[in-house]
């Protein structure tokens, strides 16, 4: 495959931006001289800091590569990712699960676990979330590979290598800290450098309707067509989208994976903490106006013999996430491919900052400090930290290479957050919510749903059943089918968690104070007005969630 090509002028703006990133990461060093400093950035983040970088950590590329290419494939349901498969989520996250986190000022998830029921929990979410941020981690990897091959014509090795080297330098230099100072500029780059790739898709096709009206109907609605697989692209119900993505997954995922909860954690206070998921919200949900509709429009494009338009194809099959480099390609002239390289390439090194930044400080804490060394000392702990860095990187050019080998990076991220998130999410919100929720109720729980989300997989992968049989219906997906292993997975791990709890022994209530609803002194916020309440955009935010539903409905 030949190369796309980039001008002079595209390269001075990506050796600019690389430059860049890594300075900050040199200069930033010198503030990082505690483990505090390396893996929470100290806590003295804004609200909008700490919001935008909250967001831009999930800004990967199962953001722009994987949910532009799957609406290609599977049509406008993919916005269910962004609104209800998001937005609930987050607004939980930050009204009701937030002051639970920051007030206990534990420094993972798994940290939480521990202090709510014990050890053997703890180090069991820490092994299988270190498990998932490497395969995760290695999606990024490939996405950004796939990036500098198709714009560079670089071999797939010597792209892997180079992406994971730059990674590696910056995020061991200091840590969380420099990862979300180039989160924030990365994401202003992701807006400026991408928007643009759909306002001009939309000029040469016509308007925003004209797109729907030259897509199939299964391609062009949100939930009109949900009663019946048959008639919609991703071949799934309404049931599996609200149980499985809009509850399991998304609870699942916005409210336990560390990865984006820990740029909550580096607020400096309680409101802070509470808003940066708020503020988060809007911006998720303006993302559909680049990537789905970015996605639309390729779809248009490629049923247009006229148009000139394709995908790549790699070992003779189509390669959907190439959808959005073969549009910047298509519309950005001699600079602003540059410039649209660059945005993508900030994705993915965000996204793959905060994998790797989420990965050192769970082994770092949850798994090191936990089971191998207990005494470790504070500078220690900073030293294996950036030790954490390069390992997580190494592992995940490994996993890389399997990202490459599957159909679409977004089936795939699903699958794999079915595996970890959808059944964690049960044992985070019995421990929470539940007093008499045991220790051994939680860990055997935990260990049933997950268990049985991967078996469930791999009796899928290799035809030990169809897909229908999870699915409950007559066609499905591979998208339904993780949405509704994810729904299983979470109520096996509730049911199992809950008997074993009955049988087993509780917690003393003095242990759970701070820990569970009921048991926790409730946290007042300093006085603010109306305007700065968490509570008050929340309720702004639904309602526009509400509003989007309705009008694409």
């Amino acid at each position: 495959m030949e190369a796309i090509g980039l001008s002079f002028v595209d390269w001075i703006i990506i050796f600019i931006y690389f430059i860049f990133v890594l300075g900050i990461g040199f200069y930033l060093k010198r503030y990082t001289t505690s483990d505090e400093d390396f893996f929470l950035a100290g806590r003295k983040n804004s609200a909008w800091v700490a919001g935008l970088a909250f967001l831009s950590a999930n800004l990967g590329a199962l953001e722009l590569l994987g949910m532009t290419g799957n609406t290609f494939k599977y049509g406008m349901y993919v916005a269910h990712f962004y609104w209800i498969g998001a937005i609930p989520a987050m607004l939980f996250l930050a009204l009701y699960m937030m002051p639970f986190y920051y007030s206990s000022r534990i420094k993972s998830v798994p940290g939480y676990l521990k202090l709510r029921f014990d050890e053997k929990t703890r180090v069991l979410n820490a092994i299988s979330f270190g498990f998932m941020t490497v395969l995760v981690s290695g999606i990024n990897l490939y996405a950004m590979a796939l990036v500098l091959h198709t714009f560079f014509g670089w071999n797939w090795d010597v792209s892997m290598w180079v992406s994971a080297a730059t990674v590696a330098v910056y995020v061991s230099l200091s840590g969380l800290m420099s990862a979300i100072f180039t989160e924030i500029i990365q994401f202003f780059l992701i807006w400026f450098g991408l928007f643009l790739v759909t306002a001009l898709g939309i000029i040469e096709i016509g308007s925003l309707q004209e797109i729907f009206n030259r897509i199939p109907e299964a391609y062009s609605t949100l939930w009109s067509t949900s009663s019946d697989p048959t008639q919609n692209g991703m071949l799934v119900t309404w049931g599996g989208i609200v149980l499985g993505l809009g509850f399991v997954l998304s609870f699942g995922y916005w409210t336990t994976d560390f990865l984006v909860v820990q740029r909550a954690f580096s607020a400096k206070d309680m409101r802070s903490a509470r808003m940066a998921p708020v503020i988060a919200s809007f911006f998720k949900m303006a993302m559909p106006f680049i990537v789905i509709f970015g996605g639309l429009i390729a779809l248009v494009l490629s049923r247009d013999p006229n148009s000139g338009f394709h995908l790549l194809h790699d070992g003779g099959k189509v390669n959907y996430d190439s959808a959005l480099p073969m549009l910047i390609a298509r519309y950005y002239p001699s600079g602003l491919v540059g410039l649209g390289v660059t945005a993508l390439l900030a994705g993915f090194m965000a996204g793959q900052a905060g994998n790797i930044s989420a990965f050192n400080t769970v082994w770092t804490y949850d798994i090191y400090q936990s089971v191998i060394n207990k005494k470790a000392s504070s500078a220690h702990l900073l030293w294996m930290g950036r030790v954490a860095t390069v390992a997580g990187v190494l592992i995940s050019l490994v996993t890389a290479y399997w990202a490459k080998s599957m159909p679409t990076i977004m089936d795939y991220m699903q699958a794999i957050f079915s595996w970890v998130n959808a059944p964690l999410f049960a044992t985070m919100l019995l421990g929470m919510f539940i007093k008499w929720i045991t220790p051994n109720g939680a860990f055997w729980g935990l260990l049933a749903g997950m268990g049985s989300s991967f078996t469930l997989f791999l009796a899928v992968k290799f035809a030990w059943i169809e897909k229908s049989t999870i699915t409950l219906s007559s066609v499905a997906s591979d998208m339904a089918a993780n949405f509704w292993r994810a729904w299983w997975a979470w109520l096996i791990c509730f049911g199992v968690t809950i008997v074993v709890s009955l049988f087993t022994q509780k917690k003393p209530e003095k242990e759970l104070v701070g820990l569970v609803k009921g048991l926790t002194q409730e946290t007042v916020d300093q006085p603010v007005p109306l305007l700065r309440k968490p509570e008050f955009w929340a309720v702004i935010s639904l309602i526009i969630l509400v509003v989007f539903n309705i009008y694409f409905w």
